[in-house]
């Protein structure tokens, strides 16, 4: 049975699900971030996936990306599956602007994290929810 790893838990909100894919969005409100988790136990490469669950993940992964340039209008987007705190495969959208404060630089590990104000956030998972609605079998969690 699938589980998110604790730490994502703590540090995002459910947006919905895809058909392969747990939509979150990161409580970080310096960068609209979301996070596709696969729902898939004991994963930590993309590689480890069916090659079905690979060209799924793809999919809903430029989707949302599309989605969230869209929404957001960013300079970027950083898309990273990193796994060095997290080792649960989980693959990060990032809509970057010229004006953040780490640009061009990578966000991990520079500042603290500051929390959105809760209707903020609320409102934020609502609009990608929405966006993301009749879209890869994604079923929303709001």
């Amino acid at each position: 049975m699938f589980r998110l790893d604790p730490r994502l838990e703590k540090d995002t909100i459910v947006v919905g699900d895809f058909a392969v894919s747990r939509l979150l969005l990161a409580k970080d409100s310096r960068y609209p971030w979301c996070i596709l988790v696969p729902k898939r136990r004991d994963i930590t490469e993309l590689y480890q996936l069916t090659a079905a669950e690979q060209a799924q993940v793809n999919l809903e992964s430029a989707f949302l990306g599309q989605q969230l340039m869209a929404l957001y209008r960013g300079d970027s987007l950083n898309v990273a599956a990193l796994g060095n705190v997290v080792s649960q495969l989980h693959i990060h959208h990032v809509v970057r602007y010229k004006t953040d404060v780490t640009w061009p630089g990578p966000i991990w590990g520079v500042g603290e994290s500051e929390p959105y104000e809760q209707e903020t956030l609320i409102r934020h998972q609502a609009e990608i929810s929405a966006l993301m609605a009749n879209n890869f079998g994604f079923v929303s969690a709001v």
